[in-house]
């Protein structure tokens, strides 16, 4: 069967044939691409980053989180610069059976900046966000996890759940393949998707109940113990309409009235129904580092500059910097920057360990010619050529390379031992 190609599938087929994948630029694209589904950085949601993408430097940023069975990933980005790029979102799953072989499983579309996907399996999920060749801009993405299904008792949430899944019924002799939802007697119960009612009745425990399809899901909702039945069998309704209303009926005649919802997959059996229902109200943190040094150049200003995971101060440490190491920030989240170190790892550092390269560490004087370079590697693209006694400015430093500035603002690396280890002033 022929599969659709997605945006960032035409758009990659679309330099291949410009001849632009076998370019410096084009390769370090695809790279990019593959990185940031190789290396994600793992966060939790709901999740809020503000970053930047440069033009002369093709990058992507991926984002390992996990989502419950029962809820969607609700993506959005927003863009802004003088040439906004397009922006492809795409999202993968991933198994600890095959971690190099991430399954795509949802993409936005070649002009929106959202997407949302109703997870399958509570597995982790990994988002790629890449902008198109050459064109720099500042973005906001949003992950957060939501419920896909409507809550089950009209003006109430989640804070009427009282009992849970699993919990045990009858001196232990069963568990409870539902959630309870407490509301006063008569409020109205009502359809969380729209689909097919197949079964209005009454029995021992539920009372009165009724029993809709979710075909779309593959399952069916269970709702008792209600006073009063307002459907059919057969009747198709939509989110909202109103099934019943909220009672005591079957074995819940000495409990407060409340509504037993259920989840009933077809062929599985009861499922926890909390996730498909309950709307968590954390809201991502917000933005509380300086835009200004997105897509800059920083130093440690610490002795000791720890980079994490992930923004967390438990998160694991990938490697501890000494003060002054020269540490890029790509974005920003909460109090934390993401950060790219010269060798390529990355990273998240708490924005209070980083400080702006405003003030150089000192001044020196060349001994000798040296190459200004691009990166801070031998074999890195020269610049331009500095001859003996010029005077650079060291705006951060490393064992093997300086990061520099030098007349006229043209800021590059140089091989620490081409420099003097006195100031020249």
């Amino acid at each position: 069967m022929f599969k659709k190609q997605t945006p960032y599938e035409k758009y990659q087929k679309g330099l291949e044939e410009a001849k632009l994948d076998q370019t410096a630029l084009g390769q370090q694209w695809l790279a990019a691409g593959k990185n940031a589904l190789q290396k994600p950085v793992p966060v939790t949601l709901p999740f809020k980053e503000t970053g930047y993408f440069p033009a002369d430097k093709p990058m992507a940023a991926g984002y390992q989180f996990t989502v419950q069975q029962g809820q969607k990933v609700a993506v959005k980005v927003q863009t802004k610069g003088t040439a906004v790029p397009q922006v492809f979102l795409d999202l993968f799953e991933t198994r600890p059976e095959e971690p190099t072989a991430p399954k795509q499983v949802a993409n936005a579309d070649s002009t929106a900046q959202e997407l949302e996907y109703e997870i399958e399996e509570s597995v982790a999920h990994v988002l790629r966000v890449q902008p198109e060749l050459l064109r720099s801009g500042q973005y906001t993405v949003t992950i957060e996890a939501q419920p896909v299904l409507a809550f089950p008792v009209q003006g109430k949430d989640g804070r009427a759940i009282q009992s849970f899944w699993g919990q045990d019924r009858d001196a232990g002799a069963r568990k409870h393949e539902g959630i309870d939802i407490f509301a006063p007697r008569n409020t109205p119960v009502i359809a969380s998707t729209e689909g097919v009612v197949s079964r209005v009745s009454t029995t021992p425990i539920g009372g009165k109940v009724v029993w809709l399809q979710d075909p779309g899901r593959n399952q069916s909702l269970y709702y008792a113990h209600l006073d009063s039945q307002l459907v059919q069998p057969g009747q198709r309704v939509a989110i909202g309409d109103t099934l019943g209303l909220m009672g005591n009926t079957g074995n819940a005649k000495t409990t407060a009235p409340h509504l037993h919802f259920g989840i009933y997959k077809f062929g599985r059996g009861a499922v926890d129904p909390f996730p498909y229902v309950f709307q968590s109200k954390e809201k991502p943190a917000p933005l509380n580092v300086s835009e200004k040094q997105l897509g800059q150049w920083t130093r440690v200003a610490k002795a000791k500059g720890t980079v994490r995971q992930s923004p967390d101060t438990k998160a694991s440490i990938v490697t501890t910097l000494e003060k002054n190491t020269p540490v890029q920030v790509v974005a920003g989240t909460s109090d934390w920057y993401r950060v790219v170190l010269a060798n390529g790892q990355q990273g998240f550092m708490a924005s209070s360990l980083v400080e702006p390269l405003d003030k150089p560490l000192q001044t020196v004087r060349l001994r000798q010619t040296a190459s200004l370079l691009e990166t801070s590697h031998a074999q890195a693209a020269a610049k331009r050529t500095l001859p003996a006694d010029t005077s650079v400015q060291v705006l951060a430093r490393m064992e093997d390379f300086w990061l520099v500035r030098v007349a006229g603002g043209t800021t590059g690396w140089l091989e620490a031992p081409n420099t003097p280890s006195s100031p020249g002033r």
